[in-house]
């Protein structure tokens, strides 16, 4: 009898660690499952933000938003299974969405340099067309002024004054 006691109390002390056990477990998962959503929120919102910034910069963000849409849904979808307990699909769409925030954040960083280098282009462009011009209007003003008053001159000079008596 000492062995089938022993057994019992072996039996029901394994169950009772066993349950201990599984409930830090649960509670393991779900600190990973929580930290998981926090990332990719994170994620998603630094990725708006930088599309944000793009876009002020004048860069064509349509694709990022596009992406970013994917991100938000596989983020709402993460959060859903977490709700109905399903942790391993809450830190799958979690990593997904993650993953696709932080693309949108480095591709929008990049159109973000690519736009500014466009603008800074067309800056110089018109900088330089702006001067060329000016200068091209002196130019011809002072050509034309040259060209005019020889011009007026020869045909000044080639006036013969008559001398009008006064009959008055």
């Amino acid at each position: 009898m000492s062995i089938l006691k022993s057994f019992c109390l072996s039996l029901m002390i394994l169950l009772i660690g066993f349950g201990l056990l599984s409930v830090n477990l649960v509670n393991a998962s779900e600190d990973i499952v929580n930290s998981a959503i926090e990332a990719a929120e994170s994620a998603v919102i630094s990725a708006f933000e930088a599309v944000t910034v793009a876009e002020k910069a004048g860069g064509n963000v349509s694709g990022l938003l596009a992406d970013l849409t994917e991100a938000g849904e596989f983020l709402a979808a993460a959060q859903m299974s977490y709700r109905n307990g399903d942790f391993d699909s809450a830190v799958y769409f979690a990593n997904l969405s993650r993953d696709i925030g932080d693309e949108v954040k480095g591709e929008a960083y990049e159109l973000r340099i690519s736009a500014w280098d466009e603008n800074v282009q067309r800056m110089w462009f018109t900088v330089i067309g702006s001067v060329s011009g000016v200068i091209l209007v002196v130019l011809g003003s002072l050509w034309f002024w040259r060209f005019f008053k020889r011009w007026y001159f020869r045909r000044v000079l080639r006036m013969k004054p008559e001398v009008v008596k006064d009959e008055s």
